[in-house]
């Protein structure tokens, strides 16, 4: 991958493109350029209300379907509904939501419920509004939710913050749909009374109310569940989930870039399947690019669960745990579906939302749409000397964070620290690393700083302006002339990804949008993903998805040790603690 500048980086836009003309039909006709307001296709329907499969022709007449008749035979191709992401930040997938829909629908994914928390910690309800006005850009169907933690702790420094009234007012716009993932489990538990104010207001304005609540066992969960919690995307255990279920509550199995749950919870679709649905949470463009809520179809059926209860969890939960206006096969519905070839590979062929064909055979044909950035981004450069923290004592012992490949999870380890010169230093022989926080809305602000295992970085450093949730700057390095160049790379630009061999050859990737998105298409913004990938592999990190991981080395609110803007923090205690023992 070559060098890239802030000062003279391109960027590729995509052609501007139109739908087809016979983009609600289904079968074109090539030689009229008038939309075509009745059709119909036909095929054999899965029917997963009547849980049976048939041969049926359906009519479609303007976005809608007026009949579905059993046939004597039908096409050799098979019509469900489309598939739904019951949780996802769209700003993970480094793409704003029009970009993130022309890949999605590729995948058969007609919708997503979306949390906006990403760019309300950095741009508040203006960032809010900015997802919503995006997306409806895009026939794809977005549904986003009002964030609830914004920031999640007091811990760290956000770029703004949204009160209960602020979150209130959120909740009675016909564009929010749920109150989104309640991270702070701890006010709920205590009964905070700004947490409650916001429950009480989704409750009272008739919103369902998202949760995240990562180890809650026993009592502790249904407690939680009690406040009025809907739903949990954080279980890493079986038995976790399973006593979130005995308390009420949803359970949406997560496969993410970084969290990836489905093995430990996929049990779930034989024990109780009317109580979960699918969700990627987090997925970077070059994980999104090869599958999505598809791939979790496919891994389920290969293991012999029951079709339909996989494929209810895939699209018939969220629609109706979340009352989402999304159709599912049945007469008056939108005609928003997927035709697949075979219900062994389940290759998309078609995807449909409210009649219009918006992907073919692999192939997306959703317009590209320019937009503009906004952002909030007031670091400024760093010296080398504040990357430094000095030895409170000869040998000391220190905490270190030890980051667990595939979870967002960590580990609290005490090791004997490098001493070098009186200041303690990387590790790279013991795979003990610097990692640090640059808080990035406020120009003088000190570096918070502290160690990480498990990285295996070799040499150099990598850096990232999407740390969860409040999107300060994070590095981990192996030394301070690289970990500044990181910085400093990302401060010049205002945003996005770096990978810095030494101090003269880093290159990055930028995210003009709040830091946290790109202005490219997805397949444009995957090639770039991976080539910083490749070079973070470069530098010796064995993780599939190092920045990925980077990025939750920040989320204070899932335990048990991370680093914010403010110091090393004990998610066991919710408190800070130092990084000498």
């Amino acid at each position: 991958m070559k060098h890239i500048h802030p000062n003279n980086a391109k960027t590729t836009k995509m052609k501007n493109s139109t739908y087809p003309s016979s983009a609600i039909a289904f079968s074109a006709k090539a030689e009229t350029n008038q939309p075509i307001n009745q059709s119909t296709i036909s095929g054999n329907l899965v029917d997963l209300f009547q849980r049976r499969i048939y041969p049926a022709e359906i009519t479609v007449a303007d976005g809608v379907i007026v009949s579905v008749k059993e046939t004597a035979t039908a096409a050799e191709q098979y019509i469900l509904p489309g598939f739904i992401d019951a949780h996802i930040h769209i700003e993970s997938s480094m793409l704003v939501p029009t970009a993130f829909a022309q890949i999605a629908v590729v995948h058969g994914t007609v919708a997503t419920v979306s949390d906006p928390h990403e760019i309300a910690n950095v741009n508040g309800r203006e960032g809010v509004q900015y997802m919503i006005d995006n997306s409806k850009l895009s026939p794809f169907k977005f549904f986003f939710g009002a964030p609830s933690c914004v920031p999640a702790t007091n811990f760290e420094t956000a770029g703004y913050t949204l009160d209960a009234l602020a979150v209130e007012d959120l909740l009675q716009s016909p564009d929010i749909w749920y109150l989104s993932e309640m991270m702070n489990y701890p006010g709920v538990l205590h009964h905070d009374p700004g947490v409650m104010a916001k429950i009480a207001a989704a409750k009272r304005i008739g919103k369902p109310v998202d949760g995240h609540a990562p180890g809650l066992r026993g009592d502790t969960a249904s407690a939680y569940a009690a406040a009025g919690i809907t739903t949990d995307h954080e279980c890493f255990t079986l038995d976790e989930a399973l006593d979130k279920i005995k308390a009420g509550m949803h359970i949406l199995i997560r496969e993410g870039s970084a969290a990836k749950n489905y093995e430990a919870l996929a049990e779930l679709l034989r024990l109780h399947p009317d109580k979960v649905m699918f969700c990627s949470d987090d997925k970077h463009p070059d994980d999104l690019i090869l599958h999505h809520i598809n791939g979790l179809v496919k891994r389920s059926l290969q293991k012999g669960y029951d079709l339909f209860d996989v494929l209810r969890a895939a699209c018939l939960h969220p629609v109706t745990h979340y009352k989402l206006p999304v159709g599912l096969l049945r007469k008056n519905d939108a005609a928003d579906f997927i035709v697949v070839n075979n219900l062994v590979d389940f290759d998309v062929l078609k995807t449909y939302i409210d009649g219009e064909l918006v992907a073919e055979n692999g192939k997306t044909l959703l317009p590209a749409v320019t937009v503009k950035p906004i952002n909030n981004f007031n670091a400024a450069k760093k010296k080398e000397e504040e990357f430094r923290i000095k030895a409170k004592s000869a040998n000391p012992v220190i905490r270190v964070i030890e980051a667990i490949e595939g979870q967002l999870i960590t580990k609290m380890l005490e090791l004997p620290a490098k001493v070098v010169d009186g200041f303690t230093v990387s590790n790279p022989e013991r795979d003990v690393l610097k990692i640090a926080v640059v808080n990035r809305y406020e120009k003088d602000a000190p570096v918070a700083i502290a160690f990480i295992k498990n990285f295996g970085l070799a040499h150099g450093a990598i850096a990232s302006t999407v740390a969860h949730d409040c999107h300060n700057i994070i590095a981990v390095g192996v030394d301070d002339v690289s970990i500044c160049a990181a910085v400093n790379t990302l401060i010049d630009s205002k945003g996005g990804l770096a990978a810095a061999r030494h101090k003269d050859d880093v290159i990055y990737m930028p995210l003009p949008v709040a830091g946290l998105m790109s202005l490219k298409n997805g397949y444009e913004a995957a090639s770039e993903y991976t080539g910083l990938n490749a070079r973070a592999k470069e530098l010796g990190t064995p993780l599939h998805a190092p920045f990925m991981t980077l990025s939750f080395m920040a989320l204070l609110v899932i335990p048990s040790l991370k680093l914010s803007d403010k110091g090393l923090f004990d998610g066991e205690k919710f408190a800070f603690t130092s990084v000498e023992v």
